[in-house]
């Protein structure tokens, strides 16, 4: 039986997460000035390091939440669960081993369980901010986890 959905809607001004491996900081500092003028239009959040280092170099107001390896992982998900994260920019290091990698797979876990836009790189990146999308609402179908677990406790 196909678990029942429900609509949830990204606004015109998406949340918008911005994370980024040490590594990898630069980039999407980059990355950020160059889409500036877009991403001042949206509400930005970021872990640690990352959402100083952009605010300080660009000027963009982040909202900054724990690194990385203190949870910050756990924390954009977790907003991404309360429906408080539309999209996601995490521009990782796919060749350096991360002591949070269990933290960085439950992120991009949850936000395909959400279906949560996600870039891991630059290109992918470039692509959804250059979508129409962007100034739309888009509406998008999440798993409605209270009837899932409903109809799970019943079978039981």
């Amino acid at each position: 039986m196909a678990n029942p959905s429900v609509t949830w809607t990204i606004g015109k001004q998406k949340n918008i997460a911005l994370i980024a491996h040490d590594s990898m900081k630069p980039v999407i500092i980059e990355w950020c000035e160059k889409n500036k003028e877009i991403l001042k239009e949206h509400f930005l959040y970021g872990t640690g390091t990352t959402a100083r280092m952009i605010t300080d170099r660009t000027g963009l107001p982040v909202r900054g939440h724990n690194s990385g390896p203190l949870g910050g992982d756990l924390q954009i998900g977790a907003k991404i669960v309360e429906g408080k994260i539309d999209f996601v920019i995490f521009f990782s290091d796919p060749l350096t081993a991360q002591p949070h990698d269990p933290d960085v797979k439950a992120l991009l876990r949850i936000a395909q369980v959400y279906d949560i836009p996600i870039a891991n790189n630059r290109a992918t990146a470039d692509f959804l901010i250059q979508s129409a999308l962007m100034k739309e609402e888009y509406d998008h179908e999440v798993v409605d986890f209270k009837s899932a677990i409903a109809q799970r406790a019943q079978t039981l």
